[in-house]
């Protein structure tokens, strides 16, 4: 019995670690065993150093949210108090939890006999209830201050590791040489960090406060985990810190203006929230099709020929550039509604009502998730842009 379930593995082991699936013709898991420079090859086994990090992550996020986040939320005037309490009452509490957080008509009328309550003060039981499950102001702010500093700080030292890197300037360099391309220090240190910190956010979501979102945020986690752990298995990760370098550049954007949001600051937010979609459709309808796709399609096509996991590779990729698309069309779709839908007449001309727009964003950016490079990340985005709080 012993025999056939290592057989068993053995075999499972085996198909897991292709070597037709994973490398080009001609080239063997035993060939990227040489030294290299710095920590030689890419190597399943370094994903492992992951974990201490991502505990390590984590826990200064704990103390930046408290020591730093905390205290620049006070000083810009938000509260640090949680949302109105309802009024304890069993009945109403139960037909929350078992029934509906949204009762219709009919039920408020007969709850209202029950209880011998008006239908008024019952509707505002129920919007103070659900307003209680509801993450307070504060704790949204030191999340995304956070970010924020992450995305932000993440960003410069991709760009400043980058500028540096032949493959930067010129993109055939991802392929030459491939896969005998040795991992330098400082892509290591890149890819490593940016998988401690969305392992960091797998813990973190079974500590912070439980949001409907719970399961879309931890496939979209997983998802990012898997295509960054992927691309670093096969050595594809120069082409993938370029990638991920041109998605962080309107990550931090988005945090901070759903910081000067939660601040209500309006200005501030709106000229920052302009400024991230500019960026946004620049880099991800512009520079990702005609820089990224460019050479995963065609210049890898040229200079390594295609194989199984190539396929796969720039089959999210071109999945991930649809997603850019949907969720720009999603954008500029709701931005325009909401602006013809705020035109007020004045005397002589017509301008749009500020806070028509103001209110577009701040729906938008309260529902908006922390920003990646994988394809569920996205999904996600163009769900909450279509109106999920």
């Amino acid at each position: 019995m012993a025999t056939a379930v290592a057989g068993a593995l053995g075999l499972l082991w085996g198909w897991l670690w292709s070597e037709r699936f994973w490398l080009p013709q001609n080239v063997s898991w035993a060939d990227l065993e040489g030294p290299g420079d710095g920590y030689g090859y890419p190597r399943a086994r370094h994903i492992l150093s992951v974990f201490p990090l991502a505990a390590g992550v984590f826990s200064v996020r704990l103390l930046f949210e408290r020591f730093i986040a905390k205290p620049c939320a006070l000083h810009v005037g938000i509260q640090d108090s949680g949302p109105y309490q309802a009024q304890p009452n069993a009945i109403l509490e139960k037909v929350f939890i078992s029934v509906t957080k949204y009762p219709d008509e009919k039920r408020l009328e007969g709850l209202s006999k029950q209880l011998d309550w008006d239908v008024r003060k019952i509707q505002c039981w129920f919007r103070h209830r659900r307003n209680q499950d509801k993450p307070p102001t504060l704790t949204k702010f030191c999340e995304s201050m956070w970010r924020f500093t992450f995305y932000l700080c993440i960003f410069c030292y991709g760009v400043r590791f980058l500028w540096s890197s032949p493959w930067f300037w010129d993109t055939r360099q991802c392929w030459h040489s491939y896969p005998y391309q040795p991992l330098t220090n400082g892509l290591y240190y890149y890819y490593i960090m940016e998988l401690a910190f969305y392992w960091s956010l797998m813990f973190s979501q079974f500590t912070d406060i439980k949001r409907k979102d719970f399961l879309i945020m931890f496939v979209h986690h997983l998802a990012t985990i898997g295509l960054i752990t992927f691309s670093y298995i096969n050595n594809m990760v120069r082409v993938g810190t370029l990638v991920m370098c041109l998605h962080d550049a309107s990550d931090f954007l988005l945090e901070a203006a759903k910081l000067a949001n939660y601040a209500k600051y309006q200005r501030l937010c709106d000229t920052l929230f302009v400024i991230f979609s500019a960026i946004f459709v620049v880099t991800r309808l512009g520079i990702y099709p005609f820089w990224i796709l460019n050479t995963t399609l065609f210049e890898s096509w040229e200079m390594i020929g295609p194989y199984p996991s190539w396929w796969l590779f720039n089959g999210l990729l071109l999945i991930l550039q649809v997603l850019h698309v949907i969720w720009s069309y999603l954008i500029a779709r709701i931005a325009f509604k909401a602006l013809i839908r705020g035109k007020v007449t004045y005397p002589g001309r017509i301008r749009p009502r500020l806070c028509t727009l103001h209110s577009f964003l701040t729906s938008f950016l309260f529902s908006m998730p922390g920003g990646s490079w994988t394809v569920s990340s996205l999904a996600c985005k163009c769900i909450c842009a279509s109106g999920v709080q």
